[in-house]
């Protein structure tokens, strides 16, 4: 589905390298769950109120930080496969939109750079890994440079199987590239394979979000969460919020579309934290489902790619603004002014 004129998917698709696409573009598995994403919302109806004034609509939101729309950046990897200014173009972005961006782990910027552009709050996505040295420097360097939280992944103790694409090229990405965030932190003798040391830790528990908040002294939102009762297990362990996903359909496939996860995930919790959403959202329209759900913002993966791909930072503002603006006209029809007045009796 297109989104904006000249950052649609099928631009991206034109202009990056095939491989590069497979990588972006590709699920796992049978690609049930990438399928089934986008669908999923455009299954909710509204039931908007009428005659309010609602000739100013606001979406300013406080959520580990201040904001001007809660439509975020979702983290995802490797940016300059995308665009030459790589994460550098996607904080930039973030930045002009005053949207919530949230940094991977797996940048090929570092993240004190990445900071500097973005001049306020950002998330910082974890993957804790094999050696927690690595996790713990980096999770102090990400408060030092400006952090408001981390972003714990709990769905990848591995790398789901996505199908080959029968080239079986690499990616067109150095290690100097791939590491550029963890670099610093690596041993230069006596290890023979270095990715060992910096891929996901399979073993990690709920212990790990305690863990997490005493390094960096930041709350720790949990991500991959698509049950009710394993949101409870994170808050009572000291998740400071929870994230709907299923990783873009990447991980398990046939895993529930986030559009049928998210009102069980927002009951269970009871607003004891914030809830947040990603997977499949391409318009102001999920957006406004989402939100009325329950969700406090939605966080965009592929199509923030797909604009980045095809124009850089102004491709990536384009997507998040037009989107916010479609948000902002929902609500208005629905009869909403902000988004404190979203709720789920506006949704069946």
């Amino acid at each position: 589905m297109s989104l904006v004129e000249g950052s649609s998917e099928a631009a991206a698709r034109e202009v990056l390298d095939p491989d590069v696409w497979h990588y972006v573009s590709r699920g796992a598995g049978g690609n049930v769950s990438v399928g089934e994403a986008a669908g999923a919302w455009r299954t909710y109806r509204f039931r908007p109120r009428v005659l309010q004034d609602v000739r100013r609509v606001e979406t300013d939101l406080e959520l580990f930080g201040t904001w001007r729309t809660p439509i975020g950046i979702a983290p995802s990897a490797f940016h300059q496969l995308y665009t030459p200014a790589g994460e550098l173009a996607t904080a930039a972005a973030a930045f002009a939109c005053g949207a919530p961006m949230v940094l991977s782990s797996r940048t090929t910027t570092r993240l004190e750079d990445v900071a500097a552009v973005i001049q306020g709050p950002w998330w910082f996505q974890v993957y804790v890994m094999r050696d927690p040295s690595i996790t713990a420097a980096t999770v102090r360097r990400a408060r030092d440079a400006g952090a408001s939280a981390l972003v714990l992944t709990g769905d990848t103790p591995y790398v789901g199987y996505v199908p080959p694409t029968g080239t079986a090229r690499p990616l067109p990405l150095t290690d100097e590239l791939a590491l550029a965030n963890v670099a610093q932190h690596l041993p230069h003798e006596g290890v023979a394979d270095i990715w060992e040391l910096i891929d996901q830790d399979a073993g990690i528990t709920v212990d790990t979000i305690e863990w997490l908040a005493k390094e960096s002294g930041l709350p720790v939102i949990v991500k991959g969460i698509l049950r009710g009762d394993e949101a409870i297990r994170c808050v009572e362990a000291g998740a400071g919020g929870i994230w709907v996903s299923n990783h873009g359909g990447r991980q398990l496939d046939g895993a529930l579309p986030t559009a049928r996860a998210l009102p069980e995930v927002v009951a269970a919790v009871e607003g004891q934290v914030p809830v947040v959403v990603d997977g499949g959202i391409r318009s102001g329209t999920d957006a406004l489902a989402a939100l009325s759900l329950g969700a406090s913002a939605v966080f965009l993966g592929r199509p923030v790619i797909w604009g980045l791909a095809t124009d850089g930072q102004a491709g990536a503002e384009r997507v998040v603004d037009e989107v916010t603006a479609q948000l902002r006209h929902a609500m208005g029809l629905a009869g909403a002014t902000s988004l404190a007045q979203l709720d789920p009796s506006l949704v069946a």
